[in-house]
């Protein structure tokens, strides 16, 4: 079959300058799924004419100065270039999804929660985006500016690439991101048409919060509640401030009758993000009237991702994985019916 037949000529072209981030051979374990391009947010994705305009930069920066890394198991820290991954499926059915993978903010798992999304998605006709957004280092908006400009760069060339929904998908602290950006959208164009969350962090409160995705979010409560070095109206500013945060990134307070749709699927003996963070987000999106589909399943931890036995040997949510799968792609599918 020739595949070139099958993708839209703007994915061709794509293609043919094609940037690829991977390290030696073990990039990719179990999985030959490659991207079409490498979109470099700023200034490649500014730059272009159906980009992101200059008032959509990248903000403020994450201070992080280290060199970028990639371990075998996919995971890349120190990322200080917002970017995104873009694969096109041989036959596309209209729908995109945005991929925030997880890894706690310090972190991006890009194979258990990025390329092998990437490889379940296209193989059912969805157009990936996989960010790889700049860690937050204790700077909050960057993380999500980075999503929300990968939202404005894919609904500008969505007509050219046959997507008509685009939606966002995040798993753990990248199941934060998404939900961030499915509750904290500017406008139309950042407003994801539909949400999926995967074992999500949704609150920051220390109650049922990941620490390390509340810390590498918003930075230790040490920089905020402690006084030294600051007089009385600083530290009291500071304390109100961190209270500020974690309402506003208690994503669960965010929730409206606009909220776009939720698939939301959680284990309940998960210990690194407790199940409550889901059941949280579910009973706000009852509130407000918003559609929902919730699956809590009994076992399987935390991180089983797409992370399939055929691709890695091993698969945590073996026993269900057929089931999550399915009840996904019928969500997906009513939506794209809708």
């Amino acid at each position: 079959m020739n595949i070139t037949k099958l993708i839209p000529a703007a994915a061709l072209a794509f293609m043919a300058s094609a940037v690829f981030f991977c390290t030696g051979s073990a990039a990719q374990p179990g999985c030959n799924i490659k991207p079409a391009k490498t979109v470099i947010l700023y200034p490649e994705g500014q730059d272009s004419d159906k980009g992101l305009p200059e008032a959509w930069g990248p903000g403020e920066s994450n201070g992080i100065t280290g060199q970028e890394t990639v371990e075998n198991n996919g995971c890349i820290s120190n990322i200080t270039e917002g970017r995104f991954d873009l694969y096109f499926p041989e036959t596309p059915n209209g729908q995109m999804v945005i991929v925030c993978p997880g890894g706690g903010y310090g972190v991006v798992s890009s194979y258990n929660e990025g390329i092998y999304v990437a490889d379940w998605m296209t193989k059912r006709g969805v157009t990936v985006a996989v960010v790889k957004y700049r860690l937050p280092n204790g700077h909050w908006t960057v993380p999500l500016t980075d999503v929300q400009n990968t939202f404005r760069y894919c609904r500008a060339h969505a007509a050219e690439w046959g997507v008509k929904q685009i939606g966002v998908i995040g798993f753990s602290a990248g199941g934060h991101l998404a939900a961030s950006a499915t509750t904290l959208y500017t406008d139309a164009v950042t407003r994801p048409d539909f949400s999926i969350l995967i074992y999500p962090v949704i609150s920051i409160d220390w109650s049922i919060s990941h620490g390390g995705t509340r810390t590498g979010l918003i930075g230790p409560d040490s920089k905020w509640l402690g006084r030294q070095g600051k007089d009385y109206d600083k530290w009291k500013e500071d304390k109100e401030m961190l209270e500020k945060l974690v309402e506003k990134y208690s994503l669960q307070n965010n929730i409206t009758s606009d909220t776009p749709p939720v698939f939301l699927a959680h284990c309940t003996d998960d210990t690194v993000v407790p199940v409550q963070n889901s059941i949280l987000f579910y009973m706000g999106l009852k509130e407000n009237n918003v559609p929902a589909e919730m699956h809590i399943y009994p076992s399987g931890g935390h991180g089983w991702g797409f992370s399939s036995k055929e691709i890695t040997g091993h698969d945590s949510l073996g026993y269900a994985r057929s089931e999550f799968f399915s009840s996904l792609a019928r969500w997906m599918d009513a939506r794209l019916a809708e």
